[in-house]
């Protein structure tokens, strides 16, 4: 066989198979109004609208981050779709009964974003593969703790957000203190409580439960926020 033959052939038989791997994604506003027509669970919240009192620590949005890289441009909120969003406000009128409000990290992020993080890492365990996209991308996860109101401090996670070791996972408990461990769970249990669901290797990251449902995202926060009034 020769070599113009193998192409064909290469071409023919793989590139279907690639072209079936790569996720849809939403990239205009027409498209956007399309889905949320289709289906109004499509709908992105503003998560600072809807949860006035929630504290935002939009990781991303400034150089304070792994890449150190500023990620986002223009945008002083996040936004989730509307069932986890109003799961998410479930979550903090709990919390707040008990003297504790959230923070946010991170939820929606563009799916150019993924593509760089994934570039930088390609490790599964930390960055999503760009090939499926992410709950971030479909507007589905969520980054964040938890902070008492009180004192205006975040509770002892153990480690900080966007930490890549085995001590940012649920299952390492060998070496963390009671009140590590407390926390973790108040955290977990509360989120899971609600609907969402947790990562093994993040302790700050949560799901919405049916995020496979979803389309990925890959609309600017200037354009959300204009598409989100």
């Amino acid at each position: 066989m020769n070599l113009k033959v193998k192409i064909i052939y290469l071409f023919i038989f793989f590139f279907p198979m690639y072209v079936v791997c790569q996720p849809r994604v939403i990239t205009s506003k027409i498209q956007y109004d399309s889905s949320v027509k289709a289906n109004p669970a499509n709908k992105l919240l503003n998560i600072k609208k809807l949860i006035p009192n929630i504290i935002l620590d939009l990781k991303y949005s400034t150089n304070n981050n792994f890449t150190k890289l500023k990620l986002y441009n223009n945008t002083k909120t996040t936004y989730l779709r509307y069932d986890a969003a109003m799961a998410l406000l479930e979550v903090q009128n709990f919390l707040t009964l008990q003297g504790y409000t959230l923070k946010i990290f991170d939820a929606y992020r563009p799916y150019a974003v993924t593509k760089l993080m994934w570039n930088l890492i390609k490790d599964e365990r930390y960055v999503a593969n760009p090939k499926n996209g992410s709950g971030h991308n479909k507007g589905t996860s969520v980054d964040l703790t938890i902070v008492k109101i009180s004192s205006n401090t975040e509770l002892d996670m153990g480690t900080g957000f966007d930490n890549f070791t085995d001590t940012a996972h649920h299952s390492f408990t060998s070496k963390l203190n009671a009140d590590v461990i407390h926390n973790r769970n108040l955290l977990k249990t509360t989120m899971e409580q609600f609907g969402f669901k947790s990562l093994e290797t993040e302790w700050w990251h949560y799901s919405w439960k049916t995020l496979e449902e979803f389309d990925v995202i890959d609309i600017s926060f200037a354009m959300l926020k204009r598409l989100t009034k």
